[in-house]
């Protein structure tokens, strides 16, 4: 099975902490060259200190913001320019507040409509068609299983992460005769601080000690246990190596068994 990424370069947002850190580190040991990408410039920095280069890689990374998407794009299109085609784009953007539907306010639809569906339609704009030139692409959108099953108190995240979903499905039936697959990895509950923070948000709401909300969570997920983000990392790895290319399309829930439906 081919897994090496020797020669390919990869685009990975929010790659300073959690899911999008692991799979940036994970690409780097696949010898891919990785350019980070994130709004925190130390963060940055370290973060790229820490990725493997055991194939003479030159990783590389991009400050942005993505509550500022004519910026972001012009930085993306700057990049692409000057370092040349982006093989593998890594979609990944964190969620919203929680919160039930009915209580959501129209413009948190409006940001987080901006900065998960336009910046990644903004970021494939830019990359593809290095993509296609190349006959090589990989578009891999984390996103989250509430794309087959909505989640409790997640109204905006919910509605936000289905559009991209679909989003994600028209442009692979676009592009596929390419030589680009994009597919989507819906995370389960994964021990990241993005569900540290909601844990401890319900705590404060419902007064439950944190302990007992996560064991709660747990208890839901066959695995009986929360994700690492590492484990996220190997699926999105896969789906971005040849070994991959006749996948196209997908929603794979990496979730320890939790999503009751197909």
């Amino acid at each position: 099975m081919d897994l090496n990424l020797k020669g390919k370069r990869a685009l990975v947002c929010g790659s300073t902490q959690g899911i999008g850190k692991a799979v940036a580190m994970e690409l780097a040991r696949m010898e891919c060259n990785v350019t980070l990408v994130a709004r925190n410039q130390q963060a940055l920095q370290q973060a790229a200190k820490e990725l493997s280069n055991t194939g003479k890689q030159l990783h590389d990374y991009i400050d942005a913001d993505f509550n500022f998407p004519e910026q972001l794009k012009e930085k993306i299109e700057k990049h692409v320019k000057e370092k040349g085609t982006v093989h593998i784009l890594i979609n990944n953007t964190g969620g919203p507040k929680g919160g039930l539907i009915v209580s959501a306010e129209t413009d948190e639809f409006i940001k987080t409509f901006s900065a998960h569906l336009i910046c990644n339609h903004l970021l494939m704009q830019a990359c593809l068609e290095g993509m296609k030139k190349e006959k090589y692409g990989r578009i891999i959108n984390i996103i989250s299983t509430s794309v087959k099953q909505p989640l409790k108190n997640l109204g905006v995240s919910n509605t936000i992460r289905a559009a991209v979903a679909n989003w994600s499905k028209t442009l692979s039936n676009e592009v596929a005769g390419f030589g680009i697959t994009v597919n989507n990895v819906l995370p389960g509950a994964t021990n990241t601080q993005r569900l540290k923070q909601i844990i401890n948000d319900n705590s404060v709401k419902t007064g439950k000690p944190i302990d007992e909300l996560a064991k709660e969570m747990m208890n839901e997920i066959p695995a009986k246990r929360f994700a690492e983000p590492e484990e996220i990392a190997h699926a999105v790895a896969f789906l971005a190596s040849p070994s991959a290319a006749y996948i196209n399309g997908i929603n794979l829930p990496v979730d320890g068994g939790r999503t009751k439906c197909l």
